[in-house]
């Protein structure tokens, strides 16, 4: 978003006849779904292929095979979107000292939204109670509380 010869070239290009209007994201998740297709061939063939012959033996091993690697691409993507949502994170939260960085390979946003804390005020006989807004961002290693900025 940040450079802009690259948007016009972006642009030129998915609105060129070849690319058939497509998106430059349409283009990079496709390799994706062609594995996913493979998956569902190879159990059609599984299907038909005699049960104990070397076919169907080969066929397993290449259903195994693409098993394992269809699920390394999602947890990749898995991966990556916890990577995306804490620099999300990380930009919309400012801390008081920087101590804690919140970007790490091994962190990832587990659980996150947003509750009222209640708070008690008893100077008086009678008892006032005012409330206010808070996050609970909860991460496989630690739990962050956070407030709007006022």
């Amino acid at each position: 978003n940040g450079n802009a010869g690259f948007q016009q070239v972006l642009e030129r290009l998915e609105s060129d006849p070849v690319c058939q209007r497509l998106s430059l994201k349409s283009f990079l998740i496709l390799p994706f779904q062609r594995i996913t297709r493979l998956k569902l061939l190879l159990q059609n063939i599984l299907k038909r292929t005699k049960p104990g012959s070397e076919e169907e033996v080969q066929a397993t091993q290449a259903y195994d095979a693409l098993e394992k690697l269809i699920k390394d691409c999602n947890e990749n993507v898995q991966r990556m979107k916890s990577t995306e949502e804490l620099i999300y994170l990380s930009q919309k939260i400012e801390f008081e000292c920087k101590i804690f960085p919140l970007i790490s390979q091994s962190r990832r946003l587990v659980k996150c939204g947003e509750l009222t804390a209640l708070d008690f005020n008893t100077p008086s006989p009678k008892w006032k109670v005012t409330s206010r807004p808070i996050y609970l961002h909860l991460f496989n290693d630690c739990l962050l509380l956070s407030r709007p900025k006022e």
